[in-house]
Parts: C-alpha cells; sequence; structure tokens
C-alpha cells in the first residue's frame, strides 16, 4: 500500500486549495466511489472529513472534526467541509484541465465550497521567512506522515489545513528585529534566534518539546487573491492530536503565551481530513464501504 505522491513530495510550482460539501439530495455512496474509480493521483491529493464519512454510516479511525478554539484577539475557526483537494500543477492552465474533469465526476453530489489558488513561493511565506524548516526528511517524514498500520488505513495520511491571511502592511512596517523576534529566525540567514522571545512562533512550535515529539510535514503554500494574501497552511500527520497540541500551544490555551504570528496573521478556515493510501493508482476506499 502506497501513500498518495503529493504528501511526501515537494509542492509543485501552482496549486488549487478546494473544499467540498455534499449537495442537497446527494448520494455521498454513489459519488464516493466515482472518485474513487477516476481520480488520478497525478491531479494532486483527496482527503476526506468526517462529515462525510458520517454521511456514509462509517468511521476512520484517527479522524475528526477541526475543533474551534480562541486565541487573543483572535479565532481559530473550525471550517470543517466533507472533503478537500489540493491539486497540483507546473501551470494554473494544467489545474484548469484537470478541475474540469473533477467537476464531471462531482455532479451534483459535491459542490465546490471554496477555493483558492496557490502557489510555491520558493519555499518561503509571503513574510518573507522560509516555511518548513523543520520539516522531518527521509524516514522520519515517513513515521511523521504516514500511518503505518491497520487494513485499509496502512499508507493513508490525516491532514490539517489552515488558511492564514496575512495583515503584510503591518508586519512590514515593524523594525527588522521585531520582526525577526516574531518568527523566532533571522530573514538574513533562516538561523534560529536563541534568545528570542517565548512568543515567537518558532518557540511556540519547536516540535521537540512536545511529549510526544510533535513532527509534522508541512506541505504549506501561498496565495495572493482578491487584495487578500498568506498561507494555505497544510501539513501530514499520522495522528491529528500531533497538530492539536502545537495549535493550542501557538493559542496559548496551554500558558497563557500566545504566538506572536496572531500579531500580523489570522486564521479563516480550518478542516481536518483523512487522505487514503493508493491502491493501483487509485484511492483504496474500502474502509469506507467502496
Amino acid at each position: 500500500m502506497t501513500s498518495q505522491p503529493f504528501v511526501l513530495a515537494k509542492p509543485l510550482e501552482c496549486g488549487l486549495s478546494l473544499s467540498l460539501a455534499l449537495g442537497p439530495g446527494a448520494d455521498a455512496a454513489k459519488a464516493l466511489k466515482r472518485l474513487g474509480a477516476a481520480f488520478d493521483s497525478r491531479w494532486g491529493t483527496i482527503g476526506v472529513g468526517e462529515p462525510f464519512a458520517r454521511a456514509l454510516g462509517k468511521k476512520v479511525p484517527g479522524l475528526a472534526t477541526f475543533p474551534a478554539m480562541s486565541a487573543p484577539g483572535a479565532g481559530v475557526p473550525s471550517t470543517q467541509q466533507s472533503m478537500w483537494m489540493m491539486l497540483a500543477g507546473a501551470t494554473q492552465g494544467a489545474i484548469f484541465g484537470n478541475l474540469q474533469k473533477i467537476k464531471t465526476l462531482l455532479q451534483s453530489d459535491l459542490v465546490i465550497a471554496d477555493s483558492m489558488p496557490t502557489f510555491h513561493n520558493a519555499s518561503h511565506d509571503l513574510s518573507g521567512y522560509e516555511d518548513g524548516t523543520e520539516n522531518p526528511k527521509g524516514r522520519k517524514a515517513v513515521k511523521a506522515a504516514i500511518v503505518s498500520t491497520g487494513a485499509g488505513l496502512a499508507g493513508s495520511s490525516f491532514v490539517a489545513v489552515q488558511r492564514w491571511v496575512h495583515d503584510l502592511d503591518y508586519f512590514n512596517s515593524l523594525s527588522p528585529a521585531k520582526r525577526d523576534a516574531a518568527i523566532g529566525r533571522r530573514l538574513d540567514s533562516n538561523a534560529e534566534i536563541t534568545t528570542a522571545p517565548k512568543s515567537a512562533h518558532v518557540k511556540r512550535t519547536t516540535q521537540e518539546d512536545f511529549e510526544p515529539n510533535g513532527f509534522m510535514l508541512r506541505r504549506s503554500m501561498s496565495f495572493a487573491n482578491g487584495g487578500i494574501k498568506g498561507l494555505e497552511f497544510i501539513c501530514y500527520v499520522a495522528h491529528l492530536d500531533t497538530f492539536e497540541r502545537q495549535m493550542r500551544r501557538m493559542a496559548g490555551l496551554d500558558d497563557g503565551i500566545a504566538d506572536a504570528l496572531f500579531q500580523f496573521s489570522r486564521p479563516v478556515t480550518g478542516g481536518y481530513y483523512w487522505c487514503p493510501p493508493l491502491s493501483g493508482g487509485r484511492p483504496d476506499l474500502r474502509i469506507l464501504g467502496v
């Protein structure tokens, strides 16, 4: 059993993040069967949300609904949908072509609730700082992102998807020292600042500080669309509690210290999805009865 290719591979230059909802009178089983039989893993990654599993009367062990939280001055919303896809391509034109194929498969059973064109910004966030510096590599990446055992589960992954909208005008108005202190790294060298405040993003999310360790495989992409810009945060994990523990710490729910990221950015979406393994190049959906 193999994982979907874009879980472990680096993102292509362009993407399209899609959240899908079941349409009125939808036949969830038929819709999933159509997608399972025809979805090509070269198009991107597909993930199933808990609402879809519930519509089928099934349960995916380890899958949950994204929890809403509150951070100082900002909400951490849950916008959980039935399904999520991250389409990938070298160009937006290639993605557009694959999107037309997917729409044919969706018919009226699944409707696009949200979409966002994304791009790979040379592994950097629009703030200028490198994203995913602490990503595990090799076998450690597989251990962090891929479920290792279980019939119909081995080779799968769970993903947390959040859209963070940046106020770059405010962030860029800060002095370079204050920007570095908020992130916890130096912009010019990407070196970690050991004396950074406890609120620094790096300090809040140090993976080794969690018990058990909170290693995640980040595959985030940037976006700039209609006056809003920021990061489509995407992380693959073998267990969703890995992300949840980190998000709670960022929001300051554990010790009262909120991540400095909230000074210039806020999450506006949040969803958990199960990315099934592949069998014969197609999603293996037997755990959902398909």
